[in-house]
């Protein structure tokens, strides 16, 4: 098999020819990309669940909108905590809790005492499952046309208004891709 080039703590936009309903005008945040597979967390589905009815210690420390994400299709009765620790990109070690993903970016342990990240984190975000791919899986849907690969923004986790994600983050790029958000929501009324 040929190395896989890992596009960890990279985002997966949707592209307007993606059929699948679960990531229709998606922006997925890739928290594991190696030759066995892939694993990211939807960055724009809010549910209507708020973070304290399922995680009461870690409410406070959520961003707003303080509810849980669908971070995807994939165990949708288990949670992840994804974390931007202002400052998280030196070499020092990274707090108790947190494991880095990608420079500030990272997985809270969601079993650990909240206390114990409090003072630390700049923004914390609760999804109920995640999106995942086998090997090899995901590159066939790149080669395929389903994803445009961008680089992730720390502020990405944390977006106040996760339904504007998709076309802030084509906007922002710097390529014919910007041209992409004004694509209509429904191409056919045009």
């Amino acid at each position: 098999m040929t190395e896989v080039s890992s596009l960890t703590g990279r985002l997966l936009v949707a592209t307007p020819a993606l059929a699948d309903p679960n990531f229709d005008r998606a922006v997925v945040l890739l928290l594991d990309h190696d030759e066995e597979g892939s694993l990211g967390v939807v960055l724009n589905r809010p549910t209507p669940v708020d973070v304290g009815d399922i995680l009461e210690g870690w409410a406070d420390l959520a961003g707003e909108p303080g509810v849980v994400f669908q971070g995807g299709p994939v165990s949708l009765d288990s949670a992840l905590g994804v974390a931007v620790v202002p400052g998280g990109t030196a070499a020092e070690a990274a707090p108790l809790g947190w494991r880095r993903v990608h420079g500030a970016i990272g997985l809270v342990d969601l079993e650990a005492p909240p206390e114990l990240l409090a003072s630390v984190l700049g923004s914390l975000r609760i999804f109920a499952g995640y999106a995942g791919w086998g090997p090899g899986q995901l590159e066939d849907e790149l080669v395929d046309g389903a994803w445009y690969v961008v680089e992730s923004e720390p502020g990405d986790v944390s977006s106040p208004a996760p339904e504007r994600l998709w076309r802030e983050v084509l906007r922002r790029q710097r390529s014919e891709l910007a041209m992409v958000a004004t694509y209509p929501d429904d191409p056919s009324l045009n």
